[in-house]
């Protein structure tokens, strides 16, 4: 049964590493979210428009990229200045904006918490990390667990928050998969040199990323026996994460290529 169950280990890994290698390039852009911050070089637009293009990330994929470029197009085609400069006329023509259940009053927090992060910091990924960790608060937990916590509770610390807009961010502590979250990190933490993902981002590590997991991945990981948990949460999404990190400990989310591509490509 070990040798059995070895051979299967052996064989998905061999199976998945190819399909990695087959999406994992720059033909994969064009058609996905991701082709929204490589509308941009300046680090902060990278950031800004990453956040949101996950964010926004549900329903067809070609809907997502257009609802991102008419954003861009009414912050003027540049995110972050527009942010940091505007004045409260220049907000009335996003009033306009709309994607599915994000609206103007969600696109107007959005804005006020870039600037003030901003004001204040040079990089988004500072917003991810707490200020003063403690010993020992990681045992038991993923790291990304309190990155991802702490980034919601940092998000909504501005005064008079819209409560509505709190359903756009998930954290673990909501047992979420926190799926959109997770796929902006994936894009700002993974190093490589396929041009897909950015590597901006130097103090989370790619060992520590957790698996986006959307219908597509879950219905393919649980196809390959990767996911035994049968609700999908949050822990379900560390499930497969621990189990791809038997393929690779250093780069474990590399395999969200694979699985989100022969869910929605190759419908697996």
């Amino acid at each position: 049964m070990f040798k059995d169950n070895f051979q299967d280990t052996v064989n998905i890994k061999a199976f998945l590493d190819s399909k990695v290698i087959q999406y994992n390039q720059p033909d994969f852009i064009k058609n996905d979210p991701v082709s929204i911050p490589h509308l941009f070089a300046k680090r902060q637009d990278i950031e800004i428009m990453g956040l949101w293009a996950a964010v926004l990330a549900w329903g067809q994929r070609v809907t997502i990229i257009n609802k991102c470029k008419e954003l861009i197009t009414l912050m003027d085609g540049a995110p972050y200045d527009f942010i940091m400069n505007h004045e409260d006329v220049d907000l009335k023509k996003l009033l306009q904006f709309k994607h599915r259940t994000f609206n103007d009053t969600d696109t107007l927090y959005f804005i006020s918490f870039f600037r003030y992060h901003y004001e204040n910091n040079e990089s988004l990924e500072s917003a991810f990390l707490p200020p003063s960790p403690l010993k020992g608060e990681l045992v038991g937990e993923e790291p990304i667990e309190k990155y991802l916590n702490y980034f919601r509770s940092y998000f909504f610390s501005l005064p008079d928050f819209p409560h509505r807009t709190k359903k756009h961010i998930s954290s673990p502590s909501q047992k979420s998969t926190c799926k959109r979250l997770n796929m902006f990190l994936r894009w700002m933490v993974r190093k490589d040199n396929c041009g897909v993902d950015f590597g901006i981002w130097n103090h989370i590590m790619p060992s520590e990323l957790i698996v986006p997991c959307d219908l597509h991945v879950d219905r393919v990981a649980r196809k390959l026996n990767l996911i035994t948990r049968k609700q999908t949460d949050w822990q379900t999404a560390v499930e497969l994460t621990q189990r791809l990190r038997e393929f690779d400990p250093n780069d474990p989310v590399k395999y969200d290529f694979a699985l989100f591509a022969l869910g929605i490509e190759e419908n697996f």
